[in-house]
């Protein structure tokens, strides 16, 4: 039975575009844990706190997981912890105004997002996502300075119209990518800030897609 639930929560993440890593933080585990589990037995079985958080998420019945039959329809208990995604954030600023030296790599607080809005906005794997914050003023009204901003680190490839967070010799910045012809333009939604035109596409690299911000009021 133990072997079977490992098989089937196997096929499960990979049909659904999930990972081993995001469904482990999910239930707030260490990255490697599930894959432990599917792949070498420890733990022998989930524990009925993971295998309930895991089961609604996936939007299967608990009992493909181990569980009992009846337990798939029984009501939440009060007090249980909403079923979130956490999101690391990036302590690191990208910049929005004339680009600054920054690297990706320091992460501080996650922040929490539903699940089924970061399907809506078209997140395409959450083990790949992102908070940064905006610093400059070059992309405003669309983003202002100290914004946090959702970056899918999966979407590497440029989009027309669509905001990224990109490196340019060195420089990491957020602007919005626009095809015109064969070649592409770096655009600020600030007028104040001309378009970037003559640069070489090779140096050019996105680090990810903007799919969401936030911002204090």
């Amino acid at each position: 039975m133990a072997d079977d639930v490992r098989s089937i929560l196997d096929a499960l993440i990979r049909e659904r575009g999930e990972d081993y890593s995001s469904l482990s933080r999910l239930i707030g585990r260490n990255p490697a844990y599930i894959q432990q589990f599917i792949k070498r037995g420890t733990p022998r079985r989930l524990s009925e706190e993971d295998r309930v958080r895991i089961a609604a998420y996936l939007r299967v019945p608990e009992a493909q997981l181990g569980g009992r039959a009846e337990a798939s329809a029984r009501p939440a208990a009060r007090g249980d912890a909403p079923l979130l995604q956490a999101v690391p954030r990036i302590e690191v600023r990208a910049s929005a105004g004339p680009g600054g030296m920054a690297e990706i790599e320091e992460q501080g607080r996650p922040i929490a997002f539903d699940p089924l809005l970061l399907k809506e906005i078209g997140a395409q794997r959450t083990s790949l996502l992102s908070v940064i914050r905006v610093s400059g003023d070059s992309m405003e009204p669309t983003l202002y300075d100290r914004d946090d901003i959702l970056v899918d680190r999966s979407a590497t490839t440029a989009v027309s119209g669509a905001i990224h967070v990109l490196r340019l010799d060195d420089l990491l910045m957020v602007k919005r990518l626009v095809r015109e012809g064969a070649a592409w333009i770096i655009c600020s939604d600030n007028p104040a800030y001309p378009a970037i035109r003559d640069f070489d596409p090779a140096a050019l690299q996105l680090i990810g897609r903007v799919l969401w911000c936030g911002r204090k009021l």
